[in-house]
């Protein structure tokens, strides 16, 4: 299952909301335990819950150091303290979900217990109501006073690696104080059109190679070639829904360029019109009839 962090992106399971500050603390975040096992298992007290959001590092990783923003990839189970029982997990998927890091779009408990870890890391976040999802989910017998147990193992951050230049015939990529991508820059040296498609990558990943026919995650900004028009990102809202790769569900240059690229890497693509939106273009994102495109992509997970 992968509900918190992908599936139920949609819910509003993993988005931010305004939690409540029912409750107090009838718990120690020491008192929780996880066993050894392939798939964990995380035992609280019984009646568990914080008035405070709490983190406990069981196993410190020696790898990058996690930041707001950043995606991460992490197996979790959750667990609610006020009935002990588990109501989710990733551990029996065959890949760790990938989730951003994003004030806006990120539950509050969640970036608490996330941002500061490093890569490989295996931390316990006791999560107040207060930083929760702000709301009943009946589904999961969750209530708004309810403390939720997190036990995440932080397998990976995208992209993976060191990054590339890229040739000077393309704009140059523009990254945030946190290394995010927002979009591209024009240089003096680069190309007035781009006749070709073509992919460029900054940053190799070591995943699995990205397969024809399957659905995509991914991180991307999309901008009008040789414009400042940025026409979509997911930055600021957390990686897409799973999108299918096959012909004609996306744009030509994607299924044409991201299969056999691996998972966890960063790649720009160059989108000639025929590639992109054609004659007609995209009217309503700012993308006229013949506007070439281009993209930076993250490739975080497919199924």
């Amino acid at each position: 299952m992968r509900r918190i962090l992908l599936a139920s992106v949609a819910a509003g399971l993993f988005l931010a909301g305004c939690g409540g500050s029912e409750g107090g603390s009838s718990g120690d975040i020491d008192d929780i335990t996880v066993t050894d096992a392939a798939s964990p298992k995380v035992a609280v007290p019984q009646e568990f819950s914080v008035g405070t959001t709490a983190t406990r590092v069981i196993t410190p990783g020696d790898g990058d150091e996690v930041f707001e923003g950043d995606t991460v990839q992490a197996n979790y189970v959750a667990v609610n303290g006020r009935t002990g029982k588990q109501f989710d997990t990733s551990f029996a998927s065959d890949t760790a979900p990938a989730v951003t890091l994003g004030a806006s779009t990120t539950t509050s408990g969640i970036m608490k217990g996330l941002v500061g870890q490093t890569v490989g890391s295996r931390v316990v976040v006791a999560i107040a109501p207060e930083d929760g999802f702000g709301e009943d989910q009946s589904q999961y017998d969750l209530k708004k006073g309810d403390t939720m147990v997190f036990l995440f193992d932080i397998v990976g951050k995208y992209p993976e690696g060191e990054a590339t230049p890229l040739p000077t015939s393309l704009p140059s990529l523009t990254l945030d104080a946190e290394g995010h991508p927002t979009g591209f820059t024009n240089t003096k040296k680069m190309a007035d059109t781009q006749d070709v498609e073509s992919l460029h990558v900054v940053n190799q990943g070591t995943g699995a190679k990205v397969e024809a026919g399957q659905s995509l995650i991914a991180n991307y900004v999309g901008q009008v070639y040789g414009s400042d028009t940025v026409f979509g990102e997911s930055w600021s809202t957390g990686p897409t829904q799973p999108f299918d790769l096959t012909a004609g569900k996306v744009v030509p240059c994607w299924t044409d360029l991201l299969v056999g690229q691996k998972l966890g890497s960063r790649v720009v693509l160059a989108c000639p019109s025929d590639k992109g939106y054609g004659a007609d273009g995209r009217p309503e994102a700012g993308i006229k009839g013949g506007d070439t495109l281009i993209f930076v992509v993250d490739l975080l997970a497919a199924y």
